[in-house]
């Protein structure tokens, strides 16, 4: 049992680990711009960092006079890097490809810089600055766990092929720095991370608040508009969709006599009831006011009007207190209809429906 539940345990934290390191880089496409722009700078930096190595070997003085080993592997990596954008990169930002193509990026780019660091002389090499690069590159994509493990990684390659076994003063010192740079960039990382976490996080809210009715918490007119207008794009597609308009009847009654808490509290209660009377994948929105909309697919051969006369028999239960019901109007969706149309047929049928004396159903023929 106990070695079950210690499995237990190290999986779960291989999966925190994990998902630390594999942070989705986006999940809209304004995100995936932003890391489809930052592949393409890293692709800038990366040829200009190499045709610093070339002129480097071409001019400096001492064993990298010339170089030809290290002017090769310098033009490899400005031929080779522009092959990035040829990736999907839109698609890859959006799963573990994106955080995958970045961190076999930057062992790659530790790979090339020790081997030429190694060709130029070792520690003594001004080519190791160049990790400096690759670590701040780090700083702006990976999330603080990647900046660290992939930090740590830079630090044993250089330890390992560049500083050992002859270790000196200034290999030492270049590894110290180093290591206080990942901190930094880390850090660095870890604000960039909250601040678009906190931005997200806002986003959202401002979403949620544009499109829900802030007394009743059931979308507004703008939602139910957009969803309207994606229902009549997809009508007659093997599902059959109604438009519902609910006014109350003695409403105003209610404010008058009760006081407008008690007429928010009713209009609430109706929200709740409407909500009740259909499928969770169905809307239901208060449009202003004392009007409510239901936008419900009907299933089998249920007719319409029965769905609608389910919604007029949920106000009167929610409005019984007061005496308050509800005039329905309905309209099926169907190809090719308009949505302004379409609001207005329904608004039509109600009104019959009111002027028959309220609490009942109104259908419009197409």
């Amino acid at each position: 049992m106990r070695d079950r539940r210690a499995q237990r345990h190290r999986r779960a934290a291989l999966g925190r680990a994990l998902s630390g390191l594999y942070r989705p880089l986006a999940a809209d496409d304004g995100r995936v711009a932003f890391w489809v722009r930052h592949v393409r700078m890293g692709v800038l930096v990366t040829e200009l960092s190499a045709l610093v190595g070339i002129g480097y070997a071409l001019l400096a003085e001492g064993p990298a006079g010339g170089h030809v080993s290290l002017v090769v592997l310098a033009a490899a990596v400005a031929l080779a890097a522009p092959a990035v954008l040829l990736l999907p990169l839109p698609a890859m930002m959006r799963d573990w490809r994106g955080p995958t193509l970045f961190y076999g990026w930057t062992l790659a780019t530790v790979v090339v810089v020790v081997v030429a660091t190694r060709l130029d002389g070792g520690a003594a090499s001004p080519l190791d600055a160049l990790l400096f690069l690759a670590l701040t590159f780090m700083a702006a994509a990976y999330p603080p766990a990647g900046v660290v493990v992939m930090g740590s990684a830079v630090m044993a390659g250089y330890l390992f092929f560049i500083v050992l076994p002859g270790a000196t003063t200034n290999g030492m010192f270049f590894l110290a720095v180093m290591g206080v740079f990942t901190i930094v960039c880390a850090m660095s990382s870890a604000n960039s991370w909250a601040a678009h976490d906190r931005q997200s996080l806002l986003i959202r809210t401002q979403e949620v608040l544009a499109s829900t009715d802030p007394l009743t918490g059931i979308p507004n007119r703008r939602l139910f508009l957009e969803r309207l207008a994606a229902a009549v794009a997809t009508a007659g597609r093997g599902r059959r969709t109604v438009v519902c308009l609910v006014d109350l009847d003695g409403f105003k009654a209610v404010n008058d006599t009760d006081g407008h808490a008690a007429g928010d509290a009713l209009l609430v209660a109706v929200g709740a009831a409407l909500g009740s009377a259909v499928r969770e994948t169905d809307t239901v929105a208060r449009l202003g006011g004392d009007e409510f909309a239901v936008l419900a697919d009907v299933t089998g051969g249920s007719p319409p009007a029965l769905l609608a006369d389910r919604l007029r028999a949920a106000v009167a239960l929610a409005g019984r207190r007061h005496r308050v019901t509800a005039s329905v109007g309905l309209a099926e969706v169907e190809p090719g209809h308009d949505v302004e149309d379409l609001l207005h047929r329904a608004d039509v049928a109600m009104y019959r429906a009111k002027s028959g004396g309220g609490d009942r159903v109104g259908v419009l023929d197409a």
